[in-house]
């Protein structure tokens, strides 16, 4: 009979895990990482727990080596700056000339704070009440800056903060994301734009969740964002709305695949810890504990990737070569197994049989396409 681990409440497990230093927030950036490799516990764990993964990597001895430079961050906050001077000015001019929309002025309610209160909860709570207020009708026209919009994220509330939701656009709310990559003759970096389109789906996921919550008309919801950025080679702002019903629809399949990270947390160890002030050994220990899902992928947006492919190479696992490989070996947990069972070494069981055969298929064809057999 395997050991019973005392029940503790969720909440209480997760924050030991991550030990004395405060959580790391959610962010729209996390959630789509997140959901770009659904099937990895240990990113849901460490981000519902709040841990610092780059910390965490540091302290194994794997700096990661992605990430925006300061100076990268600098300017976007310069140009935020831009856009938001004077009340919104140039949201506003952008609305009403590029977008045809007859909006002369508008307010702006900053949500950075609620009468001196910075806490995300509060400031939550005063979204939740500008939203209802202005979904109710009428025709005030009002900016919300910095709103904070709840969404559950593997089973925790994720607090997530937009730059800006804007109302009135043709009578719906459009989620506005404000970035420092420029667009040249009205072209912005499809990459960018892309990853830019993730994240806004997160926060209009969050505004549909808010409007649930409040039992309000979702039809009010844009299906589109709106993205600003530079035009061309100068910091004069440019503004076009981005269509992300596919994203939307992506996004809410990979939240509904996701485990809750209370019951992952639940199967670990009593002594497992994420508490980067402990030894590396512990710590290495711990991570292990939980299943990854490995991928080529990673190392683009997971501070752990390093980490991960150095353990799928020494298990040789058939992830190390990428989602499409891991996909077409199911059950077959390392490449060595696969080579062994293609050479006859090893008799697959009914569960890889069908797998080796495809491989078999292929080697066949390849041999064939080189003519190295008749």
């Amino acid at each position: 009979m395997p050991p019973q681990h005392p029940v503790e409440p969720p909440g209480d497990r997760l924050a030991a895990l991550r030990g004395p230093r405060p959580p790391q927030p959610y962010t729209a950036r996390k959630i789509t990482a997140l959901t770009a490799n659904p099937a990895c516990s240990r990113r849901a764990v460490l981000d519902a727990a709040g841990v610092d993964k780059a910390l965490l990597a540091q302290r194994m001895g794997y700096e990661p080596r992605f990430g925006q430079s300061p100076f990268a961050i600098a300017r976007e906050q310069a140009f935020e700056a831009l856009v938001k001077w004077g009340g919104y000015a140039e949201l506003i001019r952008l609305l009403r000339e590029q977008l045809d929309v007859p909006v002369e002025e508008a307010g702006v309610s900053d949500l950075n704070e609620v009468g001196g209160d910075t806490s995300l909860a509060r400031r939550a709570k005063e979204t939740r009440n500008l939203l209802a207020r202005l979904a109710s009708g009428g025709d005030e026209r009002l900016i919300l800056d910095r709103p904070v919009l709840t969404l559950e994220v593997a089973g925790q509330t994720a607090y997530l903060e937009p730059q800006a939701v804007t109302h009135r656009v043709g009578g719906k709310f459009y989620v506005v994301e404000i970035r420092s990559f420029p667009a040249i003759d009205g072209q912005a970096n499809p990459t960018a734009v892309a990853q830019t389109a993730k994240q806004a789906a997160v926060s209009v996921l969050a505004l549909h969740h808010a409007f649930a919550q409040l039992d309000l008309d979702q039809e009010q919801i844009a299906h589109e964002f709106l993205l600003i950025c530079p035009k061309d080679f100068s910091n004069r702002p440019y503004g076009r709305l981005v269509d992300i019903r596919q994203e939307l629809d992506a996004l809410s399949f990979q939240l509904n695949r996701l485990r809750r990270a209370d019951d992952l947390a639940r199967d670990l160890p009593p002594s497992a810890t994420f508490d980067t002030d402990r030894d590396a050994g512990q710590l290495d220990a711990s991570v292990r504990a939980l299943d990854a899902s490995y991928t080529p992928g990673c190392l683009s947006f997971c501070e752990l990737a390093r980490y991960c492919r150095d353990e799928a190479t020494a298990c040789a696992s058939p992830a190390r070569l990428g989602g499409t490989v891991r996909d077409a070996l199911p059950g077959i947990d390392s490449t060595r197994t696969a080579l062994a069972y293609l050479d006859g070494v090893r008799v697959p069981g009914p569960a890889e049989a069908a797998a080796i055969d495809r491989l078999r298929t292929a080697d066949r064809l390849r041999r064939l396409r080189r003519g190295e057999v008749a």
